[in-house]
């Protein structure tokens, strides 16, 4: 049976590498991805895999030619840049996006060159390979020590919101996305490791302010793709700029949407 060789490329990741342990597969700062062939676009069109949640796992496991490495262990900034030099080199840099012109809240079309997006600019210095970090908060001057989040994490705060939304049921209950969120980074609270006391301190006494504080400043340490990009309005004429929508139109070409019932959500997690 003949062996055949698919074309391959090496990219960069924004972590340099840097936020993972010692002999980690991406401890080098790159990773290797074949372009994707009929067998992706057939795990791409798994309506299976589209209902269980997990058919971007099993496009990033069919992509990434390196041994041993986890998805679960990948932070989140790296697997957005696997997974958006994925769809560069399986149906090229051109993304046509309907958005909405948020001057006027028309709808607009757009095409993004998603070969133009650029790493975040963040201090390296400040990543370890522990994937520990300190933070004070302002207000209450207590020192958190957090993680960044790896892809692990997103799906099992994913599950979290989803099941409080279960659980919840219809009606006017808040969504619980930030503290969920936070109760997964924050590992410690002034030395006190349990994670009741963590999951209490975030519900019932951490400030909004701080809350904010951390935040703001655990997104400038992360490393990640900077998704925004420039357009100029139709109406207007102004330049504008959004957030890339990872909408389902991301990885699936105009012509399957007739064909396919319900995508996956590619956004973050």
């Amino acid at each position: 049976m003949a062996n055949y060789e698919f074309p391959t490329e090496v990219i960069e990741l924004p972590s340099q590498g840097k936020a993972y342990p010692e002999g980690h597969p991406l401890s080098k700062g790159t990773v290797e991805l074949k372009y994707m062939t009929a067998k992706e676009e057939d795990i791409l069109a798994s309506q299976n895999l589209i209902r269980k949640g997990v058919v971007l796992d099993k496009l990033f496991e069919s992509v990434v030619v390196e041994d041993g490495l986890d998805i679960n262990d990948i932070f989140v900034g790296d697997k957005n840049a696997i997974l958006l030099a994925t769809r560069v080199l399986g149906y090229g840099a051109d993304y046509e996006v309907e958005i909405t012109d948020p001057s006027t809240l028309e709808p607009q079309k757009v095409i993004i060159d998603l070969s133009k997006v650029q790493t975040k600019d963040i201090d390296f210095d400040k990543l370890n390979s522990m994937n520990s970090y300190e933070f004070e908060l302002p207000t209450l001057k207590k020192t958190i020590k957090f993680k960044l989040l790896t892809h692990k994490d997103e799906v099992d705060i994913n599950k979290d919101i989803q099941a409080m939304q279960r659980l919840s049921g219809k009606g006017d209950v808040p969504s619980q996305d930030v503290s969920t969120r936070l109760r997964y980074m924050i590992q410690e609270v002034d030395g006190n490791t349990e994670r009741g006391f963590i999951n209490n301190f975030v519900k019932n006494n951490l400030l909004a302010r701080d809350s904010r504080a951390l935040r703001n400043h655990v997104r400038e340490i992360s490393p990640d793709l900077d998704l925004t990009f420039q357009f100029t309005s139709d109406i207007t004429g102004d330049t504008e700029a959004l957030d890339i929508p990872f909408g389902t139109g991301f990885f699936y070409p105009s012509e399957w949407l007739l064909n396919t019932t319900s995508y996956p959500n590619l956004g973050n997690g």
